[in-house]
């Protein structure tokens, strides 16, 4: 009696079928047999034929079936903003202009678009899994979802406003719908993704595991990418951001840790401890100069490090067969060792190990019965692939990681069905992506192109400013007789003594040849209380003025324009590479500051002794306003404090400080 052999859709032969399984299997030739979106066995070709039918046999020819590659970390509606704002630090190139132009641009179509764009590039490219962290996240699985690719989409929750939420906890709201309605889906996972340490609270935190552990989902966040973060996060917490976020419990999560550059081996068995995924992203780490991480030692420990490409934004692509041939070298240049990340791990971390990181390894990553069938197949025919050596079975694995290219990705399937075929992509209109995405480049440019006008609209795109009273009256005075003028301030009866403080000024004047003859100082101001002595604080101020000055009174009284005032969050090298100006100037002293009130009227009454570039003592006496009639009333007043104060007009300066260290250089 003849036995019927159980149905299958399909069966496909190649010339190698490489598994990526527990032991490596490679078939030469090799089959698999799918059904649905399932791989139900893989073998040679003889046995799978001889155990399956197949609605339809398809033999592939001169090809290697292998495992769809994972790219383990990456923002893909990125992929509008590729070449940007290239070669600048991390820090400069986030905060200058990607934010800026993130809150300007980013919408649900955004995402949606540019997740479209990606999923084109990643289909050419061979990868079938992906994971993100982005705005507008549901946009981004629709997107992924319709092109046919397999995602772990992580919803991104910062504490400040974001594109998609004025708060962190719209932001959790958002997410936590958005959860609930893709939770299940075939190809998408839904996930979380508190962005950074330095981006987030441990509230936010903590309500982030919360929510991923009621709907047993992944949690994604960016560790330790820079030497600067870490540095900053140890002056904050006292200690490094991995122990820190293992005390907030980040790691009783399905957790995946993006970069994790200046991590020392004490973490890396914290991370392993507690099963966090490591998503390793050499070209962004090399192109923004964040440095090496130490994978090597990763992959010692027992760690699962995947591969990724970050957002096409600081890479410039996701071509995950050249993040595998640069990540390869790079540990071995690293460890100065040939034999380091040998091409078969390599392709391993592409593959079932990135799977691993993600916490979805029990779907994708391999070619093995029972996962999706989520898979590539490559051509050889190419002269990158002659000769072909056959003695070692594993030579393949070095074909695949340092000779095989994007474009060598003949047929992509994932989930079982077929998204490209002989290089046709069968479920991305590119035409009309392409199209719409250079539309959007054209007015991001415009967008750039304004900013660009004026200092002042590069300091309103970063955020934070505040402008003061529209105009400000002041005198300077040379003295050499402070003490003097202290003692009339303070025992004079028509004065009034608020309140007073002592510090050490540290001015950095960036000077721009602009037609307004912009002058933005950033300060640091080392605060001591004047009664008691006791350190107060340091701030860190930006204040953008005009050399320009709207009008003089008697008395060398000086009436300025408008000036802006912003909180200086981050490093002076920030703003000299962001705003780059023509000039630099700086100025320090030791500042006694006096605020008085003088016939119902506030002034600041600044006793200062410059220490750099020259020295000198000076007298300031300024009171800041709305109106032009009152600044002539304060003008009037300040008259008759240096009447009080025995100051003579000779003695009086028209130059402001960095005015003054100007002329002496």
């Amino acid at each position: 009696m003849e036995t019927l052999q159980p149905q299958v859709d399909r069966i496909l032969t190649a010339d190698i079928l490489v598994t990526m399984d527990a032991q490596y299997h490679i078939h030469t030739p090799g089959a698999i047999a799918l059904k649905d979106d399932n791989i139900i066995a893989v073998g040679a070709p003889e046995d799978i034929l001889a155990q399956y039918a197949a609605v339809e046999v398809e033999a592939l020819g001169n090809v290697i079936i292998m495992p769809g590659l994972v790219n383990s970390h990456g923002h893909t509606p990125m992929t509008l903003l590729r070449g940007l704002a290239d070669d600048l630090r991390l820090d400069v190139w986030l905060m200058g202009y990607m934010m800026p132009v993130e809150r300007d641009f980013v919408d649900p179509h955004f995402s949606w678009l540019g997740t479209q764009l990606a999923a084109a590039e990643m289909i050419r490219s061979g990868t079938t899994t992906f994971m993100d962290m982005y705005y507008f996240e549901e946009a981004v699985a629709d997107a992924a979802a319709q092109a046919g690719l397999r995602g772990v989409c992580a919803q991104s929750i910062l504490k400040f406003p974001s594109p998609d939420a004025g708060s962190y906890d719209e932001a959790l709201h958002r997410a936590r719908d958005y959860v609930v309605r893709w939770k299940g889906h075939p190809l998408i996972v839904p996930a979380l993704a508190p962005h950074a340490p330095y981006t987030v609270t441990p509230e936010l935190l903590e309500a982030a595991i919360s929510l991923v552990l009621e709907f047993d989902v992944p949690l994604h966040i960016h560790i330790a990418e820079t030497a600067g973060e870490v540095e900053e996060h140890r002056k904050e917490f006292n200690m490094p951001p991995v122990p820190w976020l293992k005390k907030i419990g980040v790691f009783e999560t399905k957790a995946t840790a993006a970069h994790c550059v200046h991590v020392d081996e004490g973490e890396m068995l914290t991370l392993l401890h507690h099963n966090v995924g490591v998503a390793h992203n050499p070209s962004s780490n090399l192109k923004l100069a964040s440095g090496i991480a130490p994978i090597a030692r990763m992959l010692d420990l027992g760690l699962n490090v995947g591969i990724g490409t970050d957002g096409a934004a600081s890479n410039n692509d996701l071509d995950m067969f050249e993040e595998m041939r640069l990540a390869s070298f790079l540990a071995k240049v690293a460890t100065m060792n040939p034999v380091t990340l040998p091409a078969r791990q390599t392709l391993e971390m592409a593959t079932i190990m990135g799977a691993r990181a993600m916490h979805i390894d029990d779907i994708t990553g391999s070619l093995e019965p029972g996962k999706r069938a989520d898979l590539i197949v490559i051509a050889t025919d190419d002269m990158r692939h002659t000769p072909s050596f056959r003695r070692e079975t594993d030579s393949v694995y070095s074909r695949l990681v340092y000779a095989t290219h994007a474009e060598d990705v003949r047929h992509v399937m994932v989930n079982g069905k077929w998204l490209m075929r002989n290089r046709q992509l069968l479920t991305v209109d590119f035409a009309a992506v392409r199209a719409e995405a250079n539309a959007l480049a054209g007015k991001i440019d415009t967008f750039l192109s304004k900013r660009e006008e004026s200092v002042l609209s590069k300091l309103v795109a970063i955020g934070g400013v505040a402008q003061g009273k529209t105009f400000e009256v002041q005198v300077k005075v040379r003295t050499d007789a402070l003490e003097a003028i202290e003692t009339k301030l303070l025992s004079c009866e028509d004065i009034t003594f608020t309140r007073g403080s002592c510090r050490k000024q540290y001015d950095n004047y960036m000077i721009f040849d602009d037609r307004w003859g912009s002058v933005l100082r950033y300060r640091e101001d080392e605060i001591v209380d004047l009664k008691t002595g006791n350190f107060i604080d340091v701030i860190y101020r930006l204040t953008l003025t005009t050399k320009a000055k709207e009008r003089e009174f008697e008395n060398s009284v000086l009436l300025s324009r408008s000036r802006f005032d912003a909180a200086a969050s981050r490093s002076r090298r920030f703003y000299r590479e962001y705003f780059q100006p023509q000039k630099e100037i700086e100025v320090h002293k030791q500042r006694r500051r006096f605020h008085i009130r003088y016939k119902g009227t506030d002034f600041s009454v600044n006793l200062d002794h410059i220490t750099k570039p020259v020295g000198g003592s000076f007298v300031e006496i300024k009171s800041r306003t709305w109106s032009r009639q009152d600044a002539e009333h304060k003008a009037a007043l300040i008259g008759e404090l240096l009447q009080l104060f025995g100051i003579s007009n000779e003695a009086l300066l028209r130059s402001e400080y960095v005015e003054l260290a100007e002329e002496e250089s």
